[in-house]
């Protein structure tokens, strides 16, 4: 069979596709929309999940000091402890520049899109300059508590979901 050319598609194919109706919701319907969704997923403080970092850099470092050599209170603890360090002190500088924007005088997007980018760019300079402090300054730092540590801490956002 040979192909025809200049075959032309019908005309429908070029038609825009129908547009899809929104309904504008009332005032009163509006609150009641939210009102169900604040029920079913209620707000979770960034705070509680900085919390709930440093409670695991503690269990972590208690995990540590039980196995390490020697027990107790070790190099293994102490590495455990600035793996959560390196982990919770930028969470919670992006969260101090987040709280500062929104107690501005002026919140509109911009200013707050312009907060959250900083925030997170402080969040990253910080992070790596721990760890070049740490690399730099603690050369008998022992890397894998500290890291494991550092993971555990930033996995913690994780949990955030079971606490809904």
């Amino acid at each position: 069979m040979i192909p025809q050319k200049n075959r032309f598609s019908e005309a429908k194919d070029w038609d825009e596709p129908e547009e899809e109706v929104y309904r504008v919701l009332s005032k009163e319907e509006m609150t009641a929309l939210q009102a169900s969704n604040a029920v079913k997923h209620p707000p979770l403080s960034p705070w509680r999940i900085l919390a709930a970092q440093v409670v695991l850099t503690a269990l972590s470092m208690a995990i540590w000091s039980i196995f390490g050599e020697p027990a107790g209170v070790s190099l293994y603890t102490q590495s455990a402890f600035l793996g959560g360090l390196i982990s919770v002190l930028p969470s919670a500088l992006f969260l101090i520049r987040l709280e500062l924007a929104k107690k501005a005088q002026v919140l509109n997007p911009g200013n707050y899109l312009a907060a959250l980018v900083s925030g997170e760019f402080i969040k990253i300079v910080v992070t790596l300059m721990l760890f070049l402090g740490v690399a730099y300054w603690l050369p008998g730092v022992f890397w894998v508590p500290l890291l494991v540590t550092y993971v555990l801490a930033l996995k913690c956002v994780w949990l955030a979901w079971l606490w809904r």
